[in-house]
């Protein structure tokens, strides 16, 4: 196995969410301060299963850089595993969201196996924690690390970004298999009040919802032309311009568009096309079969065109089931009426540069009429507040986080039961029928990820929650 590796973190100025934060920017400048010297000497940890591809390591990459600029050392970590290891988690995964995912158990051998996998990985992280840093561990990948954390001295905060409100068998069958380890964490976040585990001590226990960088790469404005430029350079819509689009890289520099998709269509995108888009890993959670199902059953006699997007599998190393869904989604497109294929697009981003995969995404949300996001269960799903950012009406399953997100009606549209085709329809239809209300709900949208899903507050969090889990660490020792 090799060794973990580092992400490189460059520190970005808390100051530019002066101008997005109003009158609230000052108490998050304070407290940005005061953890200067809170942390002084100590390191704050991250760590995960991949630096890119899924909602955590855009989070992470979406916060850390702020923590840094407080004069927090913060640092990020990636395991390196083998294919075994993340077929057991991928499995974990499933089950935590309710789904049997590949029917597999999780028994003794696999409770071995799993903390097998992990004993060099303990090994070399615990040679880089101090007595007295603080350590997150993010998701199932990472809960075999908690007791090696806790004997190298370090404060042990374990974060679960999945979860269901109501638990089934396979949840159940999840958490038994993780609460062993959990419990000895110093503290666990989740991201609802509905998905914490009745098996933790409550005393220990906290929520903190996602949030995005208004200033990524996936998220910083983008002008028409620049868009239209680089869904050419795609190969989604238009002819690659002479010079590759720039955008805004991470770390301030500057950076190009150049790489092709990998795309499944007859033909390109027609310039005033109306388009329907969902952007998401390849998961069969999220559904795209049943989109493609919805789009050929009830927009047939439409304009409208429906973009599936998702990264390239070969860059995701932690979802082994990846290039299986999107194989499915393929034949499902190969299936279809050639008048409906025309107006079907399966894309598969480069995932080589995480900040050009960032951008393509960003153009594609801009270029989009309406975002979707048909999942049959979701943790959070930062893909909704990204769209809504972007004043894109999103229509979405009433599932997890999305819920707390969208205001049904207001900021888009939310359907109770993801499996019903119909409903999506209809309210896809509604919102190409009514560019005026689309337009209305989009901009509502851009103001309340302003004012609830913003990177910028969460540092304030972020060190109230440090300090709870330390306090409450240090009774429980005493």
């Amino acid at each position: 196995m090799a060794e973990p590796t580092f992400v490189q973190l460059d520190p970005q100025p808390l100051e530019r969410y002066r101008k997005v934060m109003d009158g609230d920017f000052e108490k998050i400048r304070q407290v940005a301060d005061f953890a200067a010297d809170y942390f002084d000497h100590r390191t704050v940890w991250h760590v995960n299963s991949t630096a890119k591809g899924g909602g955590v390591a855009e989070m992470l990459r979406s916060f850390l850089p702020y923590a840094n600029d407080s004069g927090v050392d913060t640092r990020w970590v990636v395991l390196s595993e083998r294919p075994e290891f993340f077929t057991i988690t991928k499995r974990i995964h499933n089950k935590l969201h309710g789904h049997p995912g590949d029917g597999g158990s999780l028994g003794k051998a696999e409770r071995d196996a799993y903390h097998g996998f992990l004993e060099d990985s303990a090994h070399h992280l615990t040679d880089l924690f101090k007595p007295g840093d603080v350590v997150f561990l993010h998701d199932p990948q990472t809960a075999g690390l908690i007791p090696a954390v806790k004997a190298a001295g370090a404060f042990t905060i374990w974060r679960c970004h999945i979860g269901l409100e109501v638990a089934n068998e396979h949840v159940n069958e999840a958490i038994e298999f993780l609460v062993p380890d959990v419990e000895k964490a110093d503290g666990f976040i989740f991201s609802r009040g509905a998905y914490l585990w009745p098996q933790l001590p409550a005393d220990r226990a906290h929520l903190m919802a996602p949030a995005i960088d208004a200033f990524s790469p996936k998220n910083q404005d983008l002008d028409d032309q620049t868009v239209r430029d680089i869904l050419g350079i795609i190969g989604l819509s238009g002819e690659p311009p002479a010079e590759p689009p720039h955008f805004v890289r991470s770390d301030g520099s500057d950076g190009t568009v150049k790489r092709a998709a990998e795309l499944l269509q007859v033909e390109p995108l027609p310039v005033n096309a109306p388009l329907i888009a969902q952007i998401s890993r390849w998961d069969v959670l999220k559904d795209h079969e049943g989109l493609l199902e919805c789009f050929a059953d009830y927009l047939a006699d439409t304009d409208a065109h429906l973009a599936l997007v998702g990264p390239s599998s070969k860059g995701v190393a932690d979802d082994p089931e990846g290039p299986a869904v999107q194989q499915r989604i393929a034949e499902s497109w190969e299936l279809l009426p050639e008048d409906l294929r025309r107006r079907v697009h399966i894309v598969a981003l480069a995932m080589d540069d995480f900040d050009e995969n960032g951008t393509m995404v960003n153009a594609i949300q801009r270029r989009a009429d309406i975002v979707v996001q048909k999942s049959l269960v979701e943790g959070f799903g930062l893909t909704v507040s990204e769209a809504m950012w972007k004043s894109k009406p999103v229509v979405a399953s009433a599932v997890g986080g999305i819920k707390d997100q969208i205001i049904d009606g207001e900021t888009g549209i939310l359907v109770e039961d993801p499996a019903d085709l119909k409903a999506f329809g209809d309210a896809l239809r509604k919102l190409l029928d009514d560019p005026g209300l689309a337009n209305r709900m989009g901009k509502a949208s851009r103001a309340r990820v302003a004012k609830h899903f913003l990177a910028a507050p969460r540092i304030a969090e972020y060190v109230s929650l440090i300090g709870l889990v330390q306090s409450t660490a240090d009774a429980n020792r005493s």
